[in-house]
């Protein structure tokens, strides 16, 4: 019987995006014959999977499960090619499930998260017989499972596009509530000034430096637009620091300490942010497929 490597089952899954054991057996039952081996795959689980593996997922939809007691939570995001399959059913339904599995079992990362039993499978066997369905790709992005120091709430806007989870200790339900449309609406990077990324606020201060310096002011001039520039950003940047949505002369650091309140922790995904989109040329696919037929 011919060894079935790590490398040949990795390789037969970036060619039919089947689960890795599906390959393992499929490359066992083949001999170790590659083409064989994606041909007994294309039987069981169809051709869809494989020609969708390669197609980027940019759009898709965010998912929020809630305890009932909503100490506890999960906000996944789930990746497909167009926002017409993003709203089919099927899709939803994994959406929500995959959610409720994420918030109850609460695995370290997508790869254990994609091993979790859902229905007569796993979670990837779902998601691949789900491609199989639909004839597109699904990709699971990411997901936080959050457990609450206080109580949690969600937000979702826009179809789903735009997700939070917060985590507010103290405070009332609509205080919560509100909270989480001010971070969908204003999308800061992180909690308080300490959160945002060294190498970003570095990059801010290169920029402001420019800046100042092409004004001609003196040095010690210089030196306090550089640094008001960059606490501006961080102002800008910062859940904390930013004014509130519905009274911009507070900020939000101000509303809490008004209600008694704080905020522990969030989470904000966007859907399809920092994936790179393909971008079409309508017209020119139009004359290609016309072209096409005319050949025929």
């Amino acid at each position: 019987m011919a060894e079935i490597t790590a490398s040949m089952v990795k390789e037969l899954r970036e060619k039919t995006d089947a689960p890795m054991m599906e390959c393992k057996k499929a490359l066992a039952e083949a001999g170790g014959d590659m083409a064989r081996a994606e041909e007994i795959l294309r039987v069981k689980l169809g051709n869809k999977a494989g020609k969708a593996a390669a197609r980027i997922t940019a759009e898709g939809i965010v998912g929020i499960w809630l305890a009932d007691d909503r100490r506890s939570g999960a906000i996944v995001e789930v990746n497909c090619e167009t926002d017409f399959v993003a709203r089919n059913d099927d899709f939803l339904a994994f959406v929500r499930e995959l959610a409720a599995l994420a918030g109850r079992v609460a695995p370290p990362d997508v790869a254990a998260l994609s091993a979790l039993p859902m229905g007569e499978g796993t979670v990837e066997t779902t998601r691949t017989a789900l491609v199989g369905r639909i004839g597109e790709n699904v990709s699971v992005r990411r997901f936080a499972r959050v457990a609450a120091e206080g109580r949690l709430a969600s937000y979702v806007h826009g179809g789903a596009k735009i997700g939070v989870l917060i985590d507010v200790d103290g405070g009332d339900e609509a205080l919560a509530k509100d909270l989480a449309m001010h971070v969908a609406a204003s999308k800061p990077r992180a909690l308080s000034q300490s959160g945002v990324p060294a190498d970003d606020v570095e990059r801010e201060r290169s920029i402001a430096q420019q800046k100042a310096v092409e004004s001609g002011k003196p040095a010690g001039i210089v030196a306090k637009m550089v640094e008001g520039a960059v606490q501006k950003y961080l102002k800008e940047v910062t859940l904390l620091g930013q004014p509130f949505v519905k009274d911009d002369k507070l900020t939000v650091e101000q509303l809490l300490a008004q209600r008694g309140a704080r905020v522990a922790r969030f989470e904000l995904y966007v859907v399809g942010e920092g994936i790179e989109r393909k971008q079409t040329d309508f017209a020119a696919e139009v004359a290609a497929q016309a072209a096409a037929a005319v050949a025929r």
